[in-house]
């Protein structure tokens, strides 16, 4: 879906997370996460690969603005009812322009679609902007859940999507 304002344009497209753009994207929040976790040895890799994203019921979008590349964000399936939004991303230079909230806007759209009865999702204490961004759009906190469970960084959310939510 394309959204054009009196200044820019907004693109969000499923795209191959094997590509060498999802991969830069992938490769800039993983240098963004391992710049605010480094004291805890943390990477920016994330529980998460590209193959993720190419079973049954997931997709992987990429955000463009103004043609370029600037963000992405993934759903995978957890089990039937349940989709887990995976590396969110949107570039410095393209935040507080709407972007991600276009992004989150598609994922719901395609998870609901799906059949997804809910939306989760973990992201990291040191990341208020992601966690303002998920509140703001309806997530509310849940406890920790799956691989994050051991993670005293690690604040998990859900949204209901689907009819019967």
């Amino acid at each position: 879906m394309t959204i054009q304002s009196s200044v820019r344009t907004i693109a969000i497209a499923a795209d191959n997370p094997h590509g060498e753009i999802a991969a830069q994207l992938i490769r800039e929040l993983s240098a963004d996460l391992a710049r605010r976790y480094s004291d805890r040895g943390d990477d920016g890799s994330g529980h998460f690969a590209p193959s993720d994203v190419t079973v049954p019921r997931s997709v992987f979008l990429i955000a463009r603005l103004d043609g370029k590349p600037v963000g992405c964000g993934a759903l995978r399936p957890i089990d039937a009812e349940a989709a887990e939004l995976k590396r969110m991303y949107v570039a410095q230079s393209a935040r507080r322009m709407g972007v991600g909230r276009r992004l989150l806007i598609e994922l719901e759209r395609f998870a609901r679609e799906s059949g997804y009865r809910v939306m989760r999702l973990e992201t990291g204490i040191r990341q208020p902007e992601a966690i303002a961004l998920y509140e703001s759009y309806g997530f509310y906190s849940i406890p920790v859940f799956g691989c994050y469970v051991e993670n005293p960084m690690s604040v998990c959310y859900e949204k209901k999507v689907g009819v019967h939510a």
